[in-house]
């Protein structure tokens, strides 16, 4: 079928919503042929792309289908799977909570539990919530740094970490099967959440995360010593950090934490910045204004759904240094590794690992505590994945993962 031929389709689908359709009829040809030449490709992070009509944007039809070939992959694995169920949550992004409700909806059609976060949350809460609720696989509604007209869906296994390749290239064949995602069964939301196949979630697991958080501290006396009096400023990017990070700086201790409030309510649009990527420097600029102000000593940002870290530091003439991925991993290398060997508690069979683009400068620091250092293919799931392994063959204890970007 050819990019026109694709586009009429689209136009003389029945009960198709108004925007959409809408959206179809303003089409000039050179977007006709971009929205419709190809199909969306998820790849092994899953998808990611402009949001709007047409088989090359990422829409309610588009996340249908996706979660048609996830449902049929958790079929595959038996009834276990089906009551595991899936976990699922999303970022401030536009249609974020549309998509992550639909999807919740193909999964009951199928009679496949699933957990949906009452509001937007973090990507690192959505991996633990997997493994705290034993679910046989998360879904993440985001499309990370990208600028607002992005949206996008991870799929993460049972460990929480991104599906590995066997799993995910599995889904990638169920979902290319499903020729027609208009025929994508839902479920009644109310009716589901009824029988208790959608089950909302909240507060209990934003607990039991921020307990878990707080169990991986490792040095409280420094924190004690030096936390209550450092001086940070935090910003969200307008993205869901700010639904936990207050409350997990100022349960691990540190008191002094300001955040750049013209950034911190959920906004799609990122109004206050070109790019909502930590790593740049220019989304760092309310931040360092507020730092003048109140004399910060850290600055940290967080990408919209929160799995990407940013921080920059005070220098002496007062500016700030904007840290690089490589810089912020060798520092967190480096404290994880001295503050074990300061408490006594570092094991022989210590092990790290980061991904293969990633500075060579952190495989020194874990030869010099006597530590061994696993490079892996750039991706986390290949960091989870030698996680995994330390843990079925018990031959290294994990200490520290990362990748520069």
């Amino acid at each position: 079928m050819n990019c026109i031929e694709s586009y009429q389709k689209w136009l003389n689908v029945p009960d198709l919503p108004a925007y959409l359709k809408d959206e179809l009829l303003s089409m000039d040809d050179k977007t006709k042929e971009d929205a419709f030449y190809t199909n969306l490709e998820f790849g092994t992070a899953g998808m990611r792309g402009y949001i709007g009509a047409g088989t090359n944007r990422i829409n309610i039809y588009v996340v249908r289908q996706a979660t048609e070939g996830l449902a049929k992959l958790v079929e595959s694995k038996g009834e276990t799977a089906k009551k595991a169920g899936v976990a699922i949550a999303y970022d401030s992004r536009h249609f974020s909570p549309e998509f992550a409700f639909e999807s919740a909806q193909v999964l009951a059609a199928h009679g496949i539990k699933s957990y949906v976060f009452e509001s937007l949350r973090p990507t690192p809460e959505l991996s633990f919530a997997v493994r705290h609720l034993g679910a046989f696989a998360g879904i993440m509604v985001t499309a990370s740094h990208t600028p607002a007209p992005f949206n996008g869906y991870k799929v993460y296994g049972s460990d929480g970490g991104q599906m590995l390749p066997a799993d995910a290239d599995a889904l990638t064949d169920y979902i290319r099967a499903i020729d027609n995602p208009f025929a994508v069964v839902l479920a009644d939301l109310e009716e589901a959440k009824s029988t208790g196949l959608i089950e909302v979630i909240g507060e209990t697991l934003d607990a039991a995360y921020l307990e878990e958080v707080k169990s991986v501290n490792i040095n409280e006396d420094l924190i004690d010593q030096y936390g209550r009096d450092m001086q940070i400023v935090y910003t969200p990017l307008h993205g869901t950090g700010e639904m936990l990070a207050r409350r997990a700086l100022a349960q691990a201790g540190f008191e002094s934490v300001q955040v750049v409030e013209a950034q911190a309510k959920p906004d799609p649009d990122f109004s206050t910045v070109a790019s909502p990527n930590p790593e740049s420097q220019a989304a760092f600029a309310l931040a360092e204004e507020l730092g003048r102000q109140v004399d910060a000593d850290v600055l940290v940002a967080t990408d919209p759904d929160a799995d990407r870290l940013g921080v920059e530091i005070r220098q002496a003439d007062g500016s700030y240094w904007n840290l690089s991925g490589n810089q912020i991993g060798a520092l967190i290398a480096k404290y994880i590794l001295e503050a074990h060997k300061q408490a006594g508690t570092l094991p022989k069979n210590a092990a790290l690992a980061k991904s293969i683009v990633s500075t060579e400068l952190v495989t020194k620091i874990a030869e010099s505590y006597g530590a061994t250092m696993f490079n892996v293919l750039t991706g986390f799931k290949f960091i989870a994945e030698k996680i995994q392994e330390f843990e079925e063959k018990h031959n290294h204890t994990y200490m520290f993962g990362f990748e520069e970007s």
